[in-house]
Protein backbone atom coordinates (compact mmCIF):
# COMPACT_ATOMS: atom_id res chain seq x y z
CA UNK A 1 0.00 0.00 0.00
CA UNK A 2 1.29 3.67 -0.92
CA UNK A 3 0.85 6.33 1.55
CA UNK A 4 3.52 9.30 -0.74
CA UNK A 5 6.82 8.22 -0.20
CA UNK A 6 5.44 5.39 2.45
CA UNK A 7 5.31 1.83 0.87
CA UNK A 8 4.41 -1.13 2.92
CA UNK A 9 2.90 -4.52 2.41
CA UNK A 10 -0.06 -5.62 3.12
CA UNK A 11 -1.04 -9.38 4.64
CA UNK A 12 -4.31 -11.64 3.92
CA UNK A 13 -6.61 -8.98 2.77
CA UNK A 14 -9.21 -11.65 1.79
CA UNK A 15 -9.44 -13.26 5.60
CA UNK A 16 -12.62 -13.29 6.74
CA UNK A 17 -12.74 -10.53 10.02
CA UNK A 18 -16.91 -10.21 10.51
CA UNK A 19 -17.79 -14.09 9.29
CA UNK A 20 -21.51 -12.71 9.24
CA UNK A 21 -21.18 -9.90 7.58
CA UNK A 22 -18.79 -11.28 5.26
CA UNK A 23 -16.31 -8.52 6.19
CA UNK A 24 -12.71 -8.92 5.15
CA UNK A 25 -9.13 -7.42 6.79
CA UNK A 26 -9.07 -5.93 3.35
CA UNK A 27 -12.42 -4.03 4.01
CA UNK A 28 -11.06 -2.76 7.23
CA UNK A 29 -7.59 -1.88 5.91
CA UNK A 30 -10.10 0.70 2.89
CA UNK A 31 -12.08 1.56 6.11
CA UNK A 32 -9.05 2.98 7.90
CA UNK A 33 -7.50 4.30 4.62
CA UNK A 34 -10.50 6.36 3.52
CA UNK A 35 -11.61 7.27 7.42
CA UNK A 36 -8.05 8.47 7.58
CA UNK A 37 -8.48 12.06 7.19
CA UNK A 38 -11.06 12.28 10.10
CA UNK A 39 -9.62 10.13 12.55
CA UNK A 40 -6.26 11.37 12.54
CA UNK A 41 -6.74 14.62 13.72
CA UNK A 42 -8.54 12.85 17.10
CA UNK A 43 -5.76 10.59 17.72
CA UNK A 44 -2.91 12.65 16.15
CA UNK A 45 0.19 12.64 19.34
CA UNK A 46 -1.95 10.44 21.35
CA UNK A 47 -0.64 6.92 22.87
CA UNK A 48 -2.44 4.05 21.58
CA UNK A 49 -3.08 0.79 23.33
CA UNK A 50 -4.14 -1.95 19.74
CA UNK A 51 -6.62 -4.25 20.26
CA UNK A 52 -5.28 -6.38 17.98
CA UNK A 53 -8.06 -9.43 16.53
CA UNK A 54 -5.52 -10.86 14.11
CA UNK A 55 -8.46 -13.79 13.32
CA UNK A 56 -11.46 -11.94 13.05
CA UNK A 57 -13.71 -10.65 15.55
CA UNK A 58 -14.39 -14.31 16.86
CA UNK A 59 -10.72 -15.17 17.16
CA UNK A 60 -8.59 -14.95 20.02
CA UNK A 61 -8.51 -11.12 21.09
CA UNK A 62 -5.74 -9.16 23.30
CA UNK A 63 -4.59 -5.70 23.97
CA UNK A 64 -1.33 -4.61 22.93
CA UNK A 65 0.48 -1.82 24.46
CA UNK A 66 4.51 -1.97 23.24
CA UNK A 67 5.32 -1.33 19.86
CA UNK A 68 7.03 -4.54 18.63
CA UNK A 69 9.41 -3.99 15.41
CA UNK A 70 7.70 -1.35 13.38
CA UNK A 71 9.26 0.37 10.84
CA UNK A 72 11.30 3.53 11.81
CA UNK A 73 8.37 5.65 10.07
CA UNK A 74 5.96 5.08 12.25
CA UNK A 75 6.42 7.14 15.88
CA UNK A 76 6.49 5.72 18.93
CA UNK A 77 6.96 7.15 22.18
CA UNK A 78 8.34 5.92 24.96
CA UNK A 79 6.06 6.63 28.39
CA UNK A 80 7.54 5.35 31.95
CA UNK A 81 5.23 2.58 34.36
CA UNK A 82 5.91 1.36 37.37
CA UNK A 83 8.89 -1.31 37.00
CA UNK A 84 9.72 -0.20 33.67
CA UNK A 85 8.57 1.89 30.54
CA UNK A 86 6.17 1.06 27.37
CA UNK A 87 6.87 1.81 24.20
CA UNK A 88 3.90 2.96 22.58
CA UNK A 89 2.89 3.58 18.87
CA UNK A 90 1.53 7.25 18.24
CA UNK A 91 -0.26 7.72 15.08
CA UNK A 92 0.35 11.02 13.09
CA UNK A 93 -0.82 9.63 9.75
CA UNK A 94 -2.71 7.85 7.47
CA UNK A 95 0.06 5.52 6.77
CA UNK A 96 0.54 4.61 10.62
CA UNK A 97 -3.06 4.07 10.97
CA UNK A 98 -3.28 1.53 8.32
CA UNK A 99 -0.41 -0.26 9.05
CA UNK A 100 -1.56 -0.67 12.64
CA UNK A 101 -4.63 -2.13 11.09
CA UNK A 102 -3.13 -4.79 9.10
CA UNK A 103 -1.20 -6.01 12.21
CA UNK A 104 -4.72 -7.12 13.52
CA UNK A 105 -5.20 -3.68 15.25
CA UNK A 106 -9.27 -3.73 14.85
CA UNK A 107 -10.01 -1.24 17.19
CA UNK A 108 -7.48 1.75 18.58
CA UNK A 109 -7.67 2.76 22.05
CA UNK A 110 -6.41 6.16 22.74
CA UNK A 111 -4.89 8.27 25.72
CA UNK A 112 -6.36 11.15 26.94
CA UNK A 113 -3.00 12.94 27.33
CA UNK A 114 -1.00 13.96 24.06
CA UNK A 115 3.06 12.46 24.53
CA UNK A 116 4.18 16.05 24.65
CA UNK A 117 2.55 16.53 28.09
CA UNK A 118 1.27 13.18 28.96
CA UNK A 119 0.13 13.63 32.87
CA UNK A 120 -2.21 16.77 31.46
CA UNK A 121 -5.08 15.43 29.81
CA UNK A 122 -6.77 17.38 27.25
CA UNK A 123 -9.83 15.21 26.90
CA UNK A 124 -12.36 14.77 29.77
CA UNK A 125 -14.72 11.82 29.26
CA UNK A 126 -17.78 10.28 30.91
CA UNK A 127 -18.71 7.36 29.82
CA UNK A 128 -22.61 6.15 29.68
CA UNK A 129 -22.93 2.38 30.37
CA UNK A 130 -26.54 0.96 30.77
CA UNK A 131 -27.06 -1.78 33.00
CA UNK A 132 -29.70 -3.04 30.69
CA UNK A 133 -30.43 -3.27 26.95
CA UNK A 134 -32.99 -0.21 27.14
CA UNK A 135 -30.75 2.90 25.47
CA UNK A 136 -33.51 5.08 25.97
CA UNK A 137 -32.21 5.83 29.49
CA UNK A 138 -28.65 6.41 27.88
CA UNK A 139 -30.05 9.27 25.59
CA UNK A 140 -31.96 10.88 28.77
CA UNK A 141 -28.95 10.42 30.65
CA UNK A 142 -26.88 11.86 28.29
CA UNK A 143 -29.55 14.97 27.98
CA UNK A 144 -29.38 15.53 31.61
CA UNK A 145 -25.74 16.06 31.63
CA UNK A 146 -25.60 17.63 28.70
CA UNK A 147 -27.65 20.51 29.70
CA UNK A 148 -26.06 20.65 33.17
CA UNK A 149 -22.24 20.49 31.87
CA UNK A 150 -23.33 23.30 29.01
CA UNK A 151 -25.87 25.57 30.67
CA UNK A 152 -24.67 25.23 34.63
CA UNK A 153 -20.82 24.52 34.01
CA UNK A 154 -20.74 26.62 30.79
CA UNK A 155 -18.44 23.88 29.39
CA UNK A 156 -18.29 22.85 25.46
CA UNK A 157 -19.17 18.90 25.03
CA UNK A 158 -19.21 16.89 22.62
CA UNK A 159 -21.08 13.24 21.80
CA UNK A 160 -19.88 9.96 20.43
CA UNK A 161 -21.89 6.77 20.09
CA UNK A 162 -19.48 4.22 20.67
CA UNK A 163 -20.09 1.37 18.26
CA UNK A 164 -20.55 -0.65 21.67
CA UNK A 165 -23.44 0.01 23.98
CA UNK A 166 -23.28 3.30 25.44
CA UNK A 167 -22.02 7.07 24.64
CA UNK A 168 -19.57 9.43 25.32
CA UNK A 169 -19.21 12.78 26.64
CA UNK A 170 -16.24 14.21 26.14
CA UNK A 171 -14.93 17.64 27.16
CA UNK A 172 -11.84 19.14 25.23
CA UNK A 173 -9.71 20.58 27.91
CA UNK A 174 -6.91 23.14 28.29
CA UNK A 175 -3.50 21.14 29.21
CA UNK A 176 -3.68 22.81 32.94
CA UNK A 177 -5.27 20.19 35.24
CA UNK A 178 -3.50 16.92 35.80
CA UNK A 179 -4.96 13.74 35.61
CA UNK A 180 -5.56 13.40 39.80
CA UNK A 181 -7.59 17.03 39.51
CA UNK A 182 -9.35 16.22 36.26
CA UNK A 183 -10.97 12.68 37.37
CA UNK A 184 -12.18 14.69 40.88
CA UNK A 185 -13.84 16.90 39.18
CA UNK A 186 -15.56 14.45 36.89
CA UNK A 187 -16.58 12.32 40.05
CA UNK A 188 -17.81 14.98 41.64
CA UNK A 189 -20.31 15.75 38.65
CA UNK A 190 -20.93 12.27 38.40
CA UNK A 191 -22.02 12.30 42.04
CA UNK A 192 -24.07 15.27 41.52
CA UNK A 193 -26.11 13.80 38.64
CA UNK A 194 -26.55 10.51 40.45
CA UNK A 195 -28.16 12.85 43.55
CA UNK A 196 -30.62 14.79 41.01
CA UNK A 197 -31.56 11.61 38.78
CA UNK A 198 -31.10 8.60 41.74
CA UNK A 199 -33.86 6.27 39.73
CA UNK A 200 -31.72 6.78 36.74
CA UNK A 201 -28.25 7.01 37.35
CA UNK A 202 -25.76 4.96 39.43
CA UNK A 203 -21.65 5.29 39.89
CA UNK A 204 -22.05 2.42 41.99
CA UNK A 205 -18.56 0.24 41.03
CA UNK A 206 -20.32 -3.44 41.21
CA UNK A 207 -22.15 -4.07 38.96
CA UNK A 208 -24.74 -6.52 40.85
CA UNK A 209 -25.24 -3.13 42.64
CA UNK A 210 -26.63 -0.73 39.62
CA UNK A 211 -29.77 -2.51 39.13
CA UNK A 212 -31.03 -1.23 35.55
CA UNK A 213 -29.37 2.16 35.76
CA UNK A 214 -26.80 3.80 33.83
CA UNK A 215 -23.67 3.51 35.31
CA UNK A 216 -21.35 7.17 34.94
CA UNK A 217 -18.10 5.54 34.18
CA UNK A 218 -15.11 8.32 35.04
CA UNK A 219 -12.67 5.92 35.75
CA UNK A 220 -11.09 6.41 32.22
CA UNK A 221 -9.71 10.03 33.32
CA UNK A 222 -6.72 8.48 34.73
CA UNK A 223 -3.39 8.45 33.83
CA UNK A 224 -2.23 5.75 31.30
CA UNK A 225 -6.44 4.90 31.12
CA UNK A 226 -7.41 4.73 27.92
CA UNK A 227 -11.08 4.87 25.66
CA UNK A 228 -12.39 4.18 22.09
CA UNK A 229 -10.86 6.52 19.63
CA UNK A 230 -13.34 8.08 17.02
CA UNK A 231 -14.61 6.48 14.29
CA UNK A 232 -12.52 3.07 15.30
CA UNK A 233 -14.57 -0.10 14.19
CA UNK A 234 -16.01 -2.52 17.02
CA UNK A 235 -15.78 -5.92 17.29
CA UNK A 236 -19.56 -6.55 16.31
CA UNK A 237 -21.86 -7.94 14.05
CA UNK A 238 -22.09 -5.42 11.29
CA UNK A 239 -18.78 -3.74 11.78
CA UNK A 240 -20.25 -0.60 13.87
CA UNK A 241 -18.13 2.06 14.80
CA UNK A 242 -17.29 4.79 17.14
CA UNK A 243 -19.37 7.88 15.60
CA UNK A 244 -19.31 11.50 16.73
CA UNK A 245 -22.53 12.61 16.56
CA UNK A 246 -24.28 16.29 16.76
CA UNK A 247 -26.16 17.47 19.85
CA UNK A 248 -29.54 17.34 18.74
CA UNK A 249 -29.46 13.53 17.52
CA UNK A 250 -29.23 12.53 20.57
CA UNK A 251 -32.95 12.92 21.19
CA UNK A 252 -33.63 10.58 17.73
CA UNK A 253 -35.39 7.79 19.72
CA UNK A 254 -33.91 5.97 16.13
CA UNK A 255 -30.04 6.44 17.50
CA UNK A 256 -28.21 3.36 19.22
CA UNK A 257 -24.78 2.79 19.98
CA UNK A 258 -24.50 0.96 16.90
CA UNK A 259 -26.38 3.19 14.21
CA UNK A 260 -23.35 4.35 12.24
CA UNK A 261 -20.70 1.22 11.09
CA UNK A 262 -17.99 1.20 8.12
CA UNK A 263 -20.71 1.31 5.46
CA UNK A 264 -22.78 3.66 6.10
CA UNK A 265 -20.83 6.45 8.02
CA UNK A 266 -19.71 7.61 4.47
CA UNK A 267 -23.19 8.41 3.59
CA UNK A 268 -23.65 10.16 6.68
CA UNK A 269 -20.73 12.29 5.63
CA UNK A 270 -22.09 12.88 2.91
CA UNK A 271 -25.26 14.83 4.13
CA UNK A 272 -23.70 15.72 7.81
CA UNK A 273 -19.87 17.44 8.21
CA UNK A 274 -17.55 15.65 10.60
CA UNK A 275 -19.27 16.99 14.30
CA UNK A 276 -15.95 17.02 15.78
CA UNK A 277 -14.30 19.08 13.41
CA UNK A 278 -13.83 21.84 15.54
CA UNK A 279 -13.65 19.88 19.01
CA UNK A 280 -9.74 21.32 19.30
CA UNK A 281 -10.77 24.84 19.14
CA UNK A 282 -13.56 24.41 21.60
CA UNK A 283 -11.22 23.82 24.99
CA UNK A 284 -12.23 24.38 28.78
CA UNK A 285 -11.06 25.89 31.54
CA UNK A 286 -12.40 23.48 34.24
CA UNK A 287 -11.27 26.54 36.94
CA UNK A 288 -14.69 27.91 36.66
CA UNK A 289 -16.41 25.14 36.57
CA UNK A 290 -14.89 23.21 39.57
CA UNK A 291 -15.93 26.62 41.86
CA UNK A 292 -19.62 26.21 40.48
CA UNK A 293 -19.09 22.64 41.09
CA UNK A 294 -18.44 22.83 44.09
CA UNK A 295 -20.86 25.80 45.08
CA UNK A 296 -23.97 23.60 43.70
CA UNK A 297 -22.63 20.34 45.01
CA UNK A 298 -22.23 21.79 49.03
CA UNK A 299 -26.16 23.60 48.10
CA UNK A 300 -27.65 20.32 47.16
CA UNK A 301 -26.53 17.63 50.21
Amino acid sequence: MKFGNIIFKTSSEDKIYFPEDGITKGDILNYYKLIAGLMIPQINGRPISMLRYPDGINGESFFQKNAPHFPKWIKKVRIKKEGGSVNHVVCNNAAALVYIANQGCLTPHIWLSKADQIYFPDRMIFDLDPSDEDFNKVRKTAIYFLDFLSRELSLNVFIMTTGSRGVHLVIPLYRKKNFDEVREFAQNTGKLMRQRYPELITTEIRKEKRGDKVFIDTARNAYAQTAVAPYAVRAKKGAPIAAPIERDEISDNKLNPQSFNIKNIFQRLEHKPDSWENINKKKNSLSKAEKLLESLLKNEK
